[in-house]
């Protein structure tokens, strides 16, 4: 296994990395830097990390970034997974994690593995039913995200929620 080892703020590898290994590397840096009580500060630092948290899916995966009256993260969760262009999303299994949780908003996001960040209407339904079942139990969603070729689309800056 190839190490990475940290030095005075940068990383030094030992030996020869697979695209995979730095993929998951990567992966771990940027979940560390949203360790639970952090605070969500800026949407483009919000956008920049579920980009690289998604980064080398084919397949679809619906996640939830379940957040603390104050925006601050309670837990990421990648709750669906699905095939290359579908997931199966079920709003009463993400309002039981976001009551468990003791949630009070959240953010949902998705990624598109074509790159075509383009909402469907299945998308703009699932959003709607999302945000009246949270509404129920007092949960904000916040945004719905679809990442996809390095490239967004907000639901909440394209005024679809």
């Amino acid at each position: 296994m190839t190490n990475f080892i940290k030095t005075d703020g940068a990383y030094r590898v030992r030996g020869e990395v697979s695209e995979a290994e730095i993929l998951s590397f990567a992966q771990s840096l940027i979940a560390e830097k949203f360790k639970r009580g952090d605070a969500l500060t800026s949407p483009s630092m919000t956008h920049h990390y579920f980009m690289h948290r998604l980064a080398g899916y084919e397949h679809e995966v619906f996640a939830c970034l379940f957040l603390d009256n104050q925006h601050r993260v309670i837990k990421f969760e990648e709750m669906f997974k699905g095939t290359i262009n579908a997931a199966n999303v079920y709003p009463r299994e993400i309002v039981k994690m976001a009551l468990s949780l003791n949630a009070a908003a959240m953010i949902c996001v998705h990624n598109h593995p074509s790159g075509d960040t383009t909402p469907s209407e299945s998308d703009k339904s699932l959003t709607k039913t999302l945000q009246d079942s949270l509404d129920l139990v007092d949960v904000r969603l916040l945004d719905h995200l679809i990442i996809g070729g390095g490239e967004y689309t907000s639901f909440a800056e394209k005024g679809l929620m």
